[in-house]
């Protein structure tokens, strides 16, 4: 059983959670970016590859019998923070297509580069399943 942590008297936080409390089988998800799993770059936009990225993240969780609502930690590695807020429209509505109303424990984080000069994110996932 995953639940969600908000302190008394703080404000209930848009799109992530400020912490989860879990209880069970614990799933690492390696850093996921924006390819699809023959390692092709179809999309070279921020949302396009956010997408490929959150799909191969559900797929790996997949093969541990877990979905969307076992996740309870992501980190997001952007290359470029201004890129990164102008697609928070779209990263929403993917996010609510694809996950649901379910929001893990999060920080996003930019950085000089990632690994494949051609990603635009990385995603880092842990999942409990109870």
């Amino acid at each position: 059983m995953n639940r969600a942590l908000l302190p008394q008297g703080w404000p209930r936080p848009k799109g992530y959670s400020n912490g989860i409390e879990a209880t069970g089988r614990t799933v690492f998800v390696a850093g996921q970016i924006g390819w699809t799993p023959e390692g092709v770059f179809v999309e070279t936009g921020f949302s396009g590859q956010f997408r490929q990225t959150i799909e191969n993240t559900l797929a790996v969780l997949s093969e541990a019998g877990a979905g969307p609502e076992h996740i309870v930690r992501m980190t997001w590695y952007v290359i470029d923070k201004t890129e990164y807020l102008a697609a928070l429209r779209d990263i929403g509505a993917v996010w609510r297509e694809l996950i649901g109303s379910h929001y893990p424990a999060m920080a996003v984080v930019e950085v000089k580069g990632l690994i494949e000069d051609a990603a635009r994110i990385e995603i880092e996932t842990t999942a409990v399943v109870g």
